[in-house]
């Protein structure tokens, strides 16, 4: 991965590019699971505004991160002090080169700072290969959520 990439807690400031980020990922990345189906895609993404962002940043369960690289904003994550991933965004043309690793890592740590010991997350089918190469694995059936299907995942935190 490039050198320049780093990740860090996210501010109020950063809530405009965090929805743009996770907009363009699930449009763009997650066609797999909504297949360009319009009515799936706004059901996902209604909720991607501002005003529903900007509450998070109070919410001291909540850790959200962004991954920049050379300072420009490409991905970000959000984990709640219960262990779990709420999610995690890459821009498309940044998959692949170790953000989305990144990211997750740096909330793992946040969550082992909370005392925990598991995380765990509902993954997406695009998203499913890639918690699988971060330690991830299946504890339940798949079920479906408003047009798409949720593949409940978890893992055991390394303590160090």
């Amino acid at each position: 991965m490039e050198a320049s990439l780093h990740t860090c807690q996210a501010t109020p400031a950063d809530a405009g590019i965090i929805c743009r980020i996770i907009k363009r990922s699930i449009r763009v990345g997650c066609v797999p699971d909504h297949r360009n189906n319009l009515r799936t895609v706004a059901n996902w993404t209604h909720n991607k505004t501002i005003e529903h962002i900007l509450p998070w940043f109070t919410d001291r369960r909540l850790y959200l991160n962004i991954a920049l690289l050379q300072d420009k904003p490409v991905g970000v994550a959000m984990a709640s002090s219960n262990g779990k991933v709420a999610f995690c965004y890459v821009l498309p043309e940044w998959f692949r080169r170790g953000i989305g690793k990144a990211l997750v890592r740096d909330l793992e740590g946040w969550l082992i700072g909370q005392g925990l010991r598991h995380s765990r997350l509902n993954s997406t089918r695009t998203g499913e290969a890639f918690y699988r190469r971060l330690g991830y694995r299946a504890y339940a059936q798949a079920f479906a959520v408003a047009g798409l299907y949720a593949i409940p995942m978890h893992k055991p935190l390394a303590v160090v």
